[in-house]
């Protein structure tokens, strides 16, 4: 039997997939001539030109230190996402961009896989502290909305794809469970 854990964790797991495969911007630090990765191929890519380029390559690039990206450090887009939920009530969600928990899950990945990495110690801990962080307020606050039985579209609004997959879950948890307890249906 599947249980709705593993489906979530088959979801998630298949964003990443769409996520690696998605387009990113990226300027070339060095020249890169006929390169062939599996059904991707460019023929060349000068140095300073800014392209697009499928995220697994980019990230590969910039490791190997021939790109730099041109999208926003996840570092400032996660503090700005920690020092907004922290400002709202209880209740009430702040508005992440659809591919941020993708993202999160990349840079924490890149964290565990390099030992010698770019980021201190110290900044790097500080980061998995702050993406701890902002996923409990996140999930207790998707908890006791899922528990109550006032929803609007505005909530939903603000819900990555991730956060739907358990919101609904956990809604239809909290009313079976409901139901169970007080009686009638769910």
């Amino acid at each position: 039997m599947r249980t709705s854990a593993e489906g979530v964790r088959e979801m998630i797991e298949r964003k990443e997939r769409e996520f690696m495969l998605s387009k990113t911007r990226v300027r070339m630090k060095t020249s890169v001539e006929n390169l062939n990765a599996g059904d991707y191929r460019t023929e060349a890519l000068s140095e300073g030109q800014s392209v697009e380029i499928p995220r697994w390559i980019a990230e590969e690039f910039v490791e190997l230190k021939l790109a730099e990206p041109l999208e926003e450090r996840f570092e400032d887009e996660l503090s700005r996402a920690l020092s907004k939920e922290k400002m709202m009530g209880p209740l009430q969600l702040s508005t992440l961009p659809p591919d941020f928990y993708m993202r999160m899950r990349r840079k924490l990945a890149s964290l565990s896989g390099r030992a010698g990495s770019e980021m201190k110690k110290e900044d790097a801990d500080r980061m998995r502290i702050a993406c701890y962080d902002l996923v409990g307020m996140r999930l207790s606050k998707l908890l006791a909305l899922s528990s109550s039985s006032a929803h609007g579209s505005a909530l939903t609004e603000k819900l990555v794809p991730e956060e739907e997959a358990f919101f609904s879950i956990s809604q239809s948890l909290s009313a079976d469970w409901r139901a169970a307890l007080l009686g009638g249906a769910a």
